[in-house]
């Protein structure tokens, strides 16, 4: 899902055909010295256009050589030419030695045999500070450049452009990364980049982290170096498939991390890159990645491989609100902000170009921490810690990331973010959820109760986090019943389905029109709904509601539970109820409480429909949430797609419109995880037969796409999941699939 194609502006044309063209002329001058293989690889590349990856610039990459430029052509549109940003100041690099070490931990083997069990040991201490290093007590047996040249034979890479240089953080000064249009094999590259390194410091590397971490910083400000590359996000792994490597065959070969028995990752069935599968990230002196927080909120764990240190910067996930507030007033300008509060700052950081020195954190008293990591290390990240850094040199890298229980209500908070800018999320939070507290309520009824005490820390987060989830849940739909707002009730075969409206993830429930094209979750006012199609609303839930609800019920008689429900509601926690914010409040005064029964009343246009399969009027109640009907539930939902009719322009929900895509009946549906048995059986009971579609363009390399903004070319999840959508031969509405669990 793309917000559009991104177009580059004259000014970065005109800057990136002058970089090439000093590039190409470089690399001729040089191709005597053994480097004359690029000069085919810019030919078969045709010189292609060097495009905006708002996705991989991710990691703030660029091309560390300097090249000299001429008084020529284009110097005022040159996007690589530095000048004095006065509000960082560089010209005293001695806070450079005033940011305190993360912690380091060295494992012994025993302790390292497996990482979550590891992780969750440390995280109490370690998650104070942001990052921590942890050293391996396994070293890989078949060297990663082995690895990726012999093993994975015909790897190669392309490397993406980073401007050196600091940036107003203004309409008209922000910093870009672009596509290198040059593929590298593992050893060309770092025979370029040593020859860089080389041609800088006379020297083959051993040069100190504390002075390269003031030359970073002076040379970004005040140096003649005009971009850096970076390989960022490359898919692969550089961990042996050797089964005589140790650390290739142990539990932290971060191929198989998400997948380990405490990852809540592992309840996706679908891989997606740089989140379940690792990615590489091959760098050079000076090669950045910027300021940014994981997607989700998740945990991140990075193995250095081979070459050159890194310098990290962490800030804890305590002191996030702090770091966007300072980052709001103090690097970002009003008119780049597209929303209002620290969400503006949110909004653009998610972008991952920004960079700017710690020194503007320690002055307005945001806790900053710094590691230096080395081969054979592993640093982590942890929920909602802010982090940024950059390569001493030639150097391999490889990252992925994880989720344990802890994580759930940190996963909520950025779920309700994406909510309020109105952006798709990656994961489907409320499925994870309520895959991870169900299996929980199981090991419970069994009374499976050999924990340790992280166990039981990560198992409240996902009792609290669920009870509040079905709470609401409850209490939505007793007022959809009670307001008459639909005209039928259908069982929810779908895994997870994106709001319409708000992009919220829908599991258990939603809302959805006569042509199943406007899916809207319970947190908007449903009555008000006005669909694009017509005014019919259908409720589609899950039909294991009940034994939901009785889990949630199981859970609260924890006291601590309890209390801590009850406090959050005291204190006015609305993360699951965004949009309709305290409406649903006000149902107390009606005579709701928790769990009570929910009599099915349908709405008066009910008999008047015949296009839902037989009528429901004999459903009469839903005890504790479970649907008690009378008729086939698996005649309702089947509805021919035909005689809809499109209402006009003014279509809203309390003066909210439906997306334009919308009202055309090219709407944003996001289904996970529908198994290939669900499938047949939706074909043979012929219930919501929707249709899969790429709403990309093929050539698009956008991170601003809603989903797979961050890590991942569309084109290429896309084909992942292409295999398991389902369509239909009478549809002419057409919607996207994610197979995503």
């Amino acid at each position: 899902m793309v917000e559009g194609r991104v177009r580059l502006s004259k000014k970065v044309k005109n800057g990136l055909e002058f970089l090439k063209h000093k590039r190409l002329q470089r690399i001729k001058s040089e191709s005597s010295s053994g480097t004359s293989y690029l000069i085919n690889m810019m030919a078969r590349s045709g010189g292609d256009a060097l495009r905006i990856s708002a996705s991989c610039g991710i990691r703030l990459q660029g091309n560390a050589g300097s090249f000299s430029r001429s008084n020529d052509a284009s110097c005022e549109n040159d996007v690589f030419s530095k000048h004095k940003v006065d509000k960082f100041d560089t010209s005293d690099l001695e806070w450079t030695e005033k940011i305190p070490e993360c912690p380091v931990y060295c494992p012994t083997k025993e302790e390292f045999e497996d990482p979550l069990v590891y992780l969750q040991k440390i995280a109490p201490e370690a998650s104070r500070y942001g990052i921590c290093k942890i050293v391996s007590p396994l070293v890989a047996a078949v060297p990663a450049g082995v690895v990726l040249m012999k093993e994975k034979v015909g790897f190669k890479f392309s490397t993406r452009v980073q401007p050196f240089r600091l940036s107003e953080w203004d309409t008209d000064d922000k910093v870009t990364f672009f596509m290198s249009g040059i593929n590298y094999t593992f050893r060309d590259f770092e025979k370029m980049a040593n020859k860089v390194f080389g041609r800088r410091y006379y020297s083959a590397g051993c040069l100190s982290a504390t002075y390269l971490e003031k030359e970073f910083w002076h040379e970004i400000a005040y140096g003649k170096t005009e971009s850096v590359e970076y390989a960022c996000d490359v898919e692969g792994s550089a961990f042996s498939s050797s089964p005589s490597d140790p650390l290739g065959s142990s539990k932290w070969n971060l191929e198989r991390l998400s997948r380990l028995p405490k990852s809540t990752l592992r309840l996706l069935e679908t891989a997606i890159p740089g989140v379940t599968d690792p990615m590489l990230y091959i760098g050079m002196l000076f090669s950045m990645f910027a300021w940014h927080v994981e997607d989700h909120y998740l945990y991140s764990i990075n193995y250095h491989h081979c070459g050159a240190s890194k310098t990290w910067y962490g800030i804890p996930g305590h002191a996030a609100s702090k770091f966007e507030k300072v980052v709001k007033e103090h690097v970002y300008t009003n008119d780049i902000l597209s929303a209002d509060g620290e969400d503006g700052a949110f909004d653009v950081l998610l972008g991952k170009t920004t960079l700017f020195p710690p020194s503007i954190l320690l002055k307005h008293d945001v806790s900053v921490y710094k590691a230096v990591q080395k081969p054979g290390e592993f640093v982590i990240t942890f929920p909602r810690a802010y982090h940024a850094g950059f390569s001493h040199g030639f150097n391999c890298g490889e990252a992925v990331n994880f989720a344990i229980g802890d994580w759930f209500p940190l996963g909520a908070i950025a779920s309700l973010r994406y909510a309020h800018l109105n952006r798709a999320p990656l994961l489907p939070h409320e499925e994870l959820l309520c895959k991870e507290a169900m299996l929980l309520y199981t090991s419970l009824e069994l009374e499976d109760l050999d924990y340790s005490l992280a166990d039981l820390a990560a198992h409240h987060c996902i009792k609290v986090s669920f009870v509040k989830l079905m709470r609401f849940l409850h209490r939505a739909l007793w007022s959809v019943m009670k307001s008459r707002a639909c005209t039928s009730i259908s069982p929810n075969y779908y895994r997870t389905i994106v709001c319409t409206l708000c992009k919220r993830d829908c599991y258990v429930a939603f809302i959805n029109c006569s042509c199943n094209g406007h899916p809207v979750c319970l947190r908007h006012d449903i009555r008000s709904l006005h669909f694009p199609c017509g005014s019919y609303r259908y409720l589609f839930l899950r039909d294991d509601v009940a034994e939901m609800e009785a889990a949630a019920k199981k859970f609260e008689q924890d006291d601590a539970i309890s209390k801590e429900i009850e406090q959050q509601i005291e204190n006015g926690d609305d993360l699951y109820l965004y949009p309709l914010s305290n409406k649903l409040q006000t149902d107390v005064e009606d005579g709701y409480f928790p769990y009570c029964e929910i009599n099915v009343v349908l709405g008066p246009d009910f008999a008047a429909i015949n296009t839902m399969g037989q009528p429901l009027e004999h459903i009469s109640s839903m005890n504790h949430g479970k649907f008690q009907p009378e008729t086939n539930l698996e005649q309702v939902g089947s509805s021919p797609k035909t005689q809809v009719q499109r209402v006009a322009n003014q279509v809203s929900v309390n003066g909210e419109r439906f997306p334009e895509e919308v009202s055309e009946n090219t709407y944003e549906l996001s289904v996970s995880c529908l198994s290939r048995e669900d499938h047949r059986s939706i074909h043979q009971d012929n219930v919501h037969d929707p249709v899969s579609r790429s709403i990309v363009d093929e050539n698009s390399d956008s991170s601003d796409s809603p989903i797979f903004r961050v890590k991942r070319p569309f084109s290429k999840v896309e084909k992942r999941f292409g295999n398991d959508t389902i369509s239909s031969k009478n549809s002419e509405h057409q919607v996207q699939l994610l197979d995503v669990m």
